[in-house]
């Protein structure tokens, strides 16, 4: 697989996963063009989780159906027209319409990432999927601010109609570059999402991964679903730095190609227990970020590194480990596992709004250090068990 398709790849997954993130940090500002209730301004970032949370599970595993490179290529395409109906939606409906569909095109992204493991040898696996989860964990990143530079220096209209353009051109590089795959299944689709339940209840591998993931993702939303409110309420920052502070982030993203190659020389189970430590301690700095003080911007941006950094690469060994378990249900064992993925971070973002309302970064933040500590508990217990095992075997 030649260096410069790993970048296409990479590219492919930031501009697909960062249509899921651009609506967030303008959300008011579009319910208010376009007339939404206060107590309706939730579902303009809801419904484009919904198209991407059922996509997960209802489109992402065609790919070990369907032809994989016509596959991605209609669903970039259903994600441009998406993107272009949302720019010039005027009623809510037509808005909310639109983004589920970008929602639901964006999960091409989990089509691609099986995709280039099959392209990539096994030796090289780990250090492929990780350079293609480094782009999309940028693209998460980086939605965010480029959306609301984007929104100050224009409007929000401009956002979609941008990110429109950019998943046409996105289309044409792929159908000029991909090859064709052709999975070997010859299941029928609703055979296909059966098989999903008995992959999940016979899977332990994939089953721990997921925990493991879903406790770290889940710290990852509540930090950044608080960390806003925090830098605004206690540091009185502007939305622009806010932006400019959710750049800083985007650093921890070299984890993903660092966490393939560990993957690769066989250190998936001492990378796994320094990741979650990375985000336990990442929460715990944040403890020392005392309100209003100098040293709190610096010490919160230190935090946010490190909290990317172990979340990334945590998510980068899961997706190498379930890779290597068969060819033939790759995506749809990648399908469960974002879907596992997907919903730690809702139920992150949940809870650490409503900590942050009740008590305060306090309360949120002993809330984001539980969930890696759980990650951490089972990891061991796991870990105890396996030596146990091999020990009465020896």
């Amino acid at each position: 697989m030649p260096s410069w398709m790993t970048m296409l790849f990479a590219i492919a997954a930031g501009l697909l996963a960062a249509n899921v993130y651009y609506s967030q940090p303008i959300a008011e500002l579009i319910a208010a063009s376009l007339g939404f209730s206060s107590s309706a301004t939730g579902l303009i970032v809801a419904f484009t989780q919904a198209g991407f949370g059922i996509g997960l599970f209802l489109i992402v595993p065609l790919g070990d159906l369907m032809e994989n490179r016509r596959l991605v290529l209609t669903l970039t395409a259903v994600t441009a027209l998406a993107l272009l109906t949302t720019a010039i939606s005027a009623a809510p409906t037509a808005y909310l319409a639109s983004a589920l569909l970008v929602g639901l095109g964006s999960v091409a992204v989990q089509v691609l990432i099986p995709f280039a493991a099959h392209m990539a040898p096994e030796r090289v696996r780990g250090r492929v999927v990780g350079n293609v989860m480094s782009g999309l964990m940028i693209g998460i990143m980086l939605a965010r601010p480029a959306s609301s530079f984007a929104t100050q220096a224009m409007s929000w209209h401009a956002v979609f109609y941008v990110s429109g353009a950019s998943m046409f051109a996105l289309a044409l590089a792929l159908a000029l570059a991909l090859p064709k795959r052709e999975p070997a299944a010859t299941i029928s689709y609703l055979a296909l999402l059966r098989s999903m339940g008995r992959l999940a209840l016979t899977t332990p591998v994939l089953q721990r991964r997921a925990l493991y993931q879903a406790c770290l993702f889940g710290a990852f939303s509540l930090f950044w679903t608080t960390v806003p409110l925090l830098l605004t309420q206690s540091f009185h920052m502007s939305q622009g730095g806010v932006a400019l502070f959710a750049l800083v982030g985007g650093a921890g993203a070299i984890a993903a190609p660092l966490a393939g190659r560990a993957a690769d020389k066989g250190w998936t189970e001492s990378g796994t227990a320094f990741a979650i430590l990375c985000v336990a301690v990442a929460i715990l700095i944040t403890r020392f970020a005392a309100t209003g003080s100098s040293l709190g911007i610096p010490l919160l941006a230190a935090a946010a590194i490190l909290l990317d950094f172990g979340m990334t690469a945590n998510l980068t060994l899961g997706q190498r480990a379930i890779f290597v378990l068969g060819a033939e249900y790759r995506s749809r064992l990648n399908g469960l596992y974002m879907s596992a993925f997907f919903a730690g971070g809702a139920i992150g973002s949940t809870l650490g709004g409503l900590a942050f309302a009740l008590g305060g970064w306090r309360l949120a933040s002993w809330i984001g250090f539980a969930l890696p500590m759980l990650a951490l508990a089972f990891f061991a217990i796991t870990w105890m068990r396996s030596r146990l095992i091999r020990n009465a075997n020896a």
